[in-house]
């Protein structure tokens, strides 16, 4: 094989296009990216110094929402920087380094908040249904075993994908119509037989955020339960005062997310500026909402913020 043909089929780039059909946007688009993707570094980064300077928040729920904040801080950051540079600058070249650490990164970091998520569930489920317990069983050394646990998932599942797509040939085009490296859009670039790393794909999907989702069902199924038997209308209403943050922030996360998922393996109809305005969404609004919700609805990370805030209104 010619040197020539070998470049051709293993580029050391890519090219992003952004969005596709609105391109003469992009500058416009790109005003909203940037204000939601500089709130999300703030709020998360005042999330992880407040619960890391409040003892009080050394708690599992906490804890386990500062790891949350973490991985978004790792998903946002990974992506959005380059694709400011494009809408801006016109940047659209991506090296297949920095574009298989994208992939790695945002699919391996979504993989540990979905069980971030559920160990956030479980939480919940003992400290309503095991109230007298809940304190010997999530101790400091479970909440550290399960985040490992958790981290050690998102990497074992995700780290045969670069190395795969690192060897592929890519005969078709080394064009990316998207706004950052997605794992399906190197997949459909390549030339040889993908089905096997397409089920792949699937088989983590399932194993990861569809099995969580379904774990986080059947926790909150058994906190309904345990709520409804309490005495009191005013005690069922604050037991599940005490779970509202975290289903809102399920919903803001697994809902574009499945969307982003089957539209880009089943939605052949969607247009695709459609799917990779949802990509986008995924990637920048539930790292913006995340410590917006939990500091509007928790009080003592309401109470730490204005706490932090008042001597600069003196």
């Amino acid at each position: 094989m010619s040197l020539s043909n070998r470049t051709n089929l293993h580029p050391s780039t890519f090219i992003l296009i952004g969005i596709p059909g609105l391109e003469n946007a992009h500058l416009w688009i790109s005003i909203p990216f940037c204000l939601v993707y500089m709130v999300a570094l703030l709020g998360n980064f005042t999330l992880l110094f407040i619960i890391k300077t409040d003892p009080s928040l050394h708690e599992p729920m906490y804890l386990f929402l500062s790891m949350v904040a973490v991985a978004d801080l790792i998903v946002s950051t990974v992506s959005v920087p380059k694709l400011l540079s494009l809408f801006w600058f016109k940047d659209r070249e991506i090296r297949l380094e920095g574009c298989l650490t994208q992939i790695f990164l945002i699919h391996s970091c979504s993989i540990m908040e979905s069980g971030f998520f559920l160990a956030m569930a479980f939480d919940r489920y003992v400290a309503i249904c095991k109230p007298l317990r809940h304190s010997a069983i999530l101790t400091h050394k479970v909440i550290g075993s399960l985040g490992l646990v958790i981290v050690f998932r998102g990497i074992v599942l995700i780290s045969p994908l670069p190395f795969l797509l690192r060897w592929f040939p890519y005969c078709k085009s080394n064009i990316i119509s998207h706004t950052y490296c997605e794992f399906m859009a190197l997949v459909k670039l390549a030339c040889v037989e993908t089905k096997i790393l397409r089920a792949y794909g699937l088989t983590i999907a399932f194993l990861t955020g569809g099995l969580d989702f379904i774990l986080i069902i059947c926790s909150y199924i058994l906190i309904l339960h345990a709520v409804f038997q309490l005495p009191s209308k005013e005690a069922r209403l604050k037991t599940l005062g005490t779970c509202g943050s975290h289903v809102c922030v399920i919903f803001v996360s697994y809902i574009p997310a499945y969307f982003s998922f089957l539209t880009h393996r089943f939605g052949h109809n969607v247009p695709p500026h459609v799917h990779i305005f949802v990509a986008n969404i995924y990637l920048l609004v539930p790292p913006m909402a995340n410590p917006i919700i939990y500091g509007v609805r928790t009080k003592r990370i309401r109470e730490r913020i204005i706490k932090i805030l008042s001597p600069l209104k003196d």
